[in-house]
């Protein structure tokens, strides 16, 4: 994604994003991070948090992308490359 290691923009979960109103802006930050996700054409997003899975997940579910595109945490996708 563009925006990734030193230029990380994180979901804001872990810091209690998701359990509290939104704040002024033009957009929800879990769909600033998911429209960053979908521009790479991915199949699956994955994540290494339960936040964001949670915050991608319901960004997903914004653009009506859930029958195209999986979040899946990284053990996941661990547990099933291991069943291959």
């Amino acid at each position: 994604m563009k925006r990734c290691k030193t230029k990380g923009l994180c979901c804001g979960a872990g810091g209690a994003q998701m359990f509290k109103e939104a704040e002024k802006g033009n957009k929800e930050i879990n769909v600033e991070r998911t429209e960053d996700a979908l521009e790479t054409d991915a199949e699956i997003i994955a994540t290494g948090c339960p936040f964001c899975n949670t915050m991608m997940t319901d960004g997903v579910k914004n653009f009506n992308k859930e029958d195209e595109i999986k979040v899946l945490d990284v053990a996941e996708l661990i547990a099933n490359a291991a069943e291959l």
